[in-house]
């Protein structure tokens, strides 16, 4: 009985479906698909416009704070030794003594080298017997003179003759001295050209004397800064090559510009130390501006419109535009003269495609 009734019950389903034609199924399908389509657009912009409603754009920020900016005129220079001497001889001769090698320490009057002073010392020997013969008879004619025997005049020319000859002996050893090429520093020896046997001229360099504890770096700063240098201005000295650097005050700022380079030369003492040498470069970075409190932003951060400089401000979970003016700019930071004020948080990074008021998250 039940198996029945399921077949009547699925023919009157087929009578049913064969009472409509393929053309009117058809048309009600595309109704249908008309329909959700335009429910599927309109839940589409729904969600579109929700998505654009919620977008944060992520930034980062530096919190402005007072500190102490600086200004710097930065200039290359090198080290220089303030007791550098290219020692020579006084006198022609050849070396008989070298009583010094490179790289040792000598004192200011220690001999350095000997030259032959050989006719010299027999000339000072020739004359120290004269002196002896002269000496006696001005001992003998003195006496006589105490005792008032013989005249004024043979006292005299006894007494001038016997001068002489000690005036003479003076004269060769000073020349004597000048066979003795001595250091006139104190230092180390860092040159010797000069070798055993070799015959010197005056004024014919060949031995280099360094005082390494007296340094200083030597530069020379264009005419254009000579309002902004001074001596006792503050100055950064960095040296690449010995990996150091120190904080000092300019030693000397001379007055005069060199007609020819348009320059003018600026000295900077350097502390003793082992690594520092001659001729080694280095850069100064010489403070010209200083002020204590200032507000600074980075410069990458700043932006420019035909009404000014400005930049986005962090403030609530939105972008805020702030009018800014700045002045002296060094090191990637801008002084900020208007505009801000301490603990302002200035977007640095994902401020490119910000307008006023978008949401932002630190």
């Amino acid at each position: 009985m039940k198996r029945f009734t399921y077949l009547i019950a699925i023919a009157i389903i087929a009578a049913c479906g064969k009472s409509k034609d393929p053309k009117t199924q058809l048309a009600e399908l595309k109704k249908e698909r008309a329909s959700l389509d335009s429910k599927i657009a309109s839940l589409e912009k729904e969600v579109g416009g929700d998505k654009k409603a919620l977008q944060v754009t992520e930034v980062s920020v530096v919190e402005v704070q007072p500190v102490i900016f600086k200004s710097f005129v930065e200039v290359q220079g090198k080290v220089d030794a303030q007791e550098n001497v290219q020692v020579s001889a006084e006198a022609p001769g050849v070396i008989t003594a070298i009583y010094v090698r490179p790289g040792q320490q000598v004192s200011r009057g220690q001999a350095l080298v000997q030259l032959d002073d050989k006719v010299v010392r027999q000339n000072i020997s020739q004359l120290q017997t004269q002196l002896e013969l002269q000496t006696s008879l001005f001992n003998r004619q003195k006496k006589l003179w105490e005792q008032k025997i013989g005249t004024e005049v043979q006292y005299i020319t006894a007494k001038t003759q016997k001068e002489a000859v000690e005036k003479q002996i003076a004269v060769l050893r000073s020349q004597l001295a000048m066979y003795r090429v001595k250091s006139p520093i104190s230092g180390t020896v860092d040159q010797m050209d000069w070798k055993l046997g070799q015959a010197l001229n005056p004024g014919l360099p060949g031995l280099t004397v360094v005082n390494a504890n007296n340094l200083k770096v030597k530069a020379e700063v264009a005419e254009s800064y000579a309002g902004r240098v001074n001596t006792g201005d503050e100055v950064m000295v960095i040296l690449p090559d010995a990996q150091d650097s120190l904080s000092t005050k300019v030693t000397f700022a001379s007055r005069v510009i060199d007609p020819a380079s348009r320059s003018f030369e600026v000295n900077v003492k350097l502390p003793a130390k082992g690594k520092y040498r001659p001729n080694m470069l280095a850069v100064l970075k010489i403070v010209d501006f200083r002020s204590n409190g200032a507000l600074t932003v980075p410069v990458n951060a700043v932006q420019k419109s035909e009404s000014g400089e400005f930049v986005y401000v962090a403030e609530g979970g939105k972008a805020k535009r702030v009018i800014i003016t700045t002045d002296k700019v060094s090191e990637g930071q801008a002084l900020v003269a208007s505009g801000l004020k301490a603990g302002d948080k200035v977007i640095t990074l994902g401020f490119q495609n910000l307008n006023e008021g978008d949401p932002v998250k630190i």
